[in-house]
């Protein structure tokens, strides 16, 4: 199965949540992993079951950093907030950085994620109806 991480910070989770949903036939085939806030709201509000980690100010964007250096994860979307500082800025760099040393798939906005889901969707088989 493909593994995709799923994070976002506060005043874009509602637009992952939207997304996720939209795309939910093809995120219930893969395994999902998210930071803790995001991955429990996606999983009240789409029905999928999601691995958490911690919220990101708290490590999750790291411990996600941590499976893409081990070679465990195969795309990233971070709807990121450009308009709003975050106090875990550092944490937010080190993980694009990884994504780039590692050569991981990054989408930070709707339109790049929706680029990715297309990917993913030519990576795995989908029964017609789905």
């Amino acid at each position: 199965m493909i593994n995709v991480a799923l994070i976002a910070h506060d005043k874009k989770k509602l637009d992952l949540v939207m997304f996720v949903k939209e795309w939910k036939h093809v995120f219930k085939k893969c395994n999902l992993y998210a930071t803790n806030s995001t991955g429990t709201l996606i999983e009240q509000k789409v029905g999928l079951k999601v691995t958490k980690f911690a919220s990101g100010p708290y490590g999750g964007d790291l411990q996600i950093g941590a499976m893409i250096t081990a070679g465990s994860m195969d795309f990233v979307i971070f709807l990121r907030d450009p308009l709003t500082a975050q106090p875990h800025e550092p944490d937010v760099s080190a993980l694009m950085r990884v994504c780039d040393v590692h050569n991981i798939p990054l989408a930070t906005n709707l339109a790049t994620a929706e680029g990715l889901v297309l990917e993913i969707e030519k990576k795995i088989p989908i029964a017609e109806g789905e």
